[in-house]
């Protein structure tokens, strides 16, 4: 049973998503507060819903927090929010979050969105039957250590950069269509715009620093991950 812990200070709104997520078979934590929520995770949550807009810690705050702790880092997090500014949206994109959604959202489109982020990629999924490590360029790539070190040195990759990091170098000197990208990271059951592959793509090339070009812009169609790098 997968266990969710649900953080926002609207217990109404708690209760609401608690009661859905539990007829759906999951195992729900809730937590009206980031200091609570920072216990909560102590129970090892599958994965993290979580509200901006917080009195005290807000979230953008919490889920730096638990992504500074080795022991929760690797969790997925979904920011919830009633905030329909992009600045917002841009922001936990940028943070490496899993995904984005804005209130009111149905039950039912949030239990896809949490179904979908705790699937692992079709790619890795299919990739991992064959081989532990990846090494091209100047990358090695562990896919069952979720690890990757560029130029011989540890970085940490979110788990959705680190899967299109992963999707794109296990297909070198190939151009993949943007179309092909977002349905093998996130999948068909996942409404994402354009906007997120680009936000992931810059983040994954700003850890890669100065092998940053290793990573191709095909205008118009993809991007392509260069071979001979």
């Amino acid at each position: 049973m997968k266990k969710i812990l649900l953080v926002d200070d609207e217990v109404d709104i708690l209760e609401f998503l608690k009661y859905n997520l539990e007829q759906e078979g999951f195992e729900v934590l809730v937590s009206t507060n980031g200091k609570d929520a920072l216990k909560k995770i102590l129970q090892n949550p599958d994965l993290i819903v979580l509200d901006i807009m917080m009195p005290g810690m807000d979230g953008f705050e919490l889920y730096q927090q638990i992504k500074s702790n080795k022991s929760s880092q690797d969790i997925p997090i979904i920011f919830l929010t009633a905030k329909s500014g992009e600045t917002d949206e841009i922001k936990g994109l940028d943070l490496g979050a899993s995904d984005y959604i804005q209130k009111p959202i149905s039950p039912k489109k949030l239990i896809a969105r949490i179904k979908s982020n705790l699937r692992k990629s079709p790619a890795l999924e299919k990739k991992s039957k064959e081989a532990e490590n990846l090494k091209i360029g100047p990358l090695e790539i562990n896919i069952e250590k979720f690890a990757i070190k560029v130029d011989n040195k540890l970085k940490f990759f979110p788990r959705k950069e680190f899967q299109l990091l992963y999707f794109l170098a296990s297909n070198p000197g190939k151009v993949m269509k943007r179309e092909t990208i977002l349905k093998e990271i996130w999948g068909n059951d996942v409404y994402v715009i354009d906007r997120t592959i680009d936000v992931h793509i810059r983040k994954v090339r700003e850890k890669l620093d100065k092998h940053s070009g290793i990573i191709e812009t095909i205008k118009g169609v993809g991007y392509r991950f260069k071979h001979n790098e």
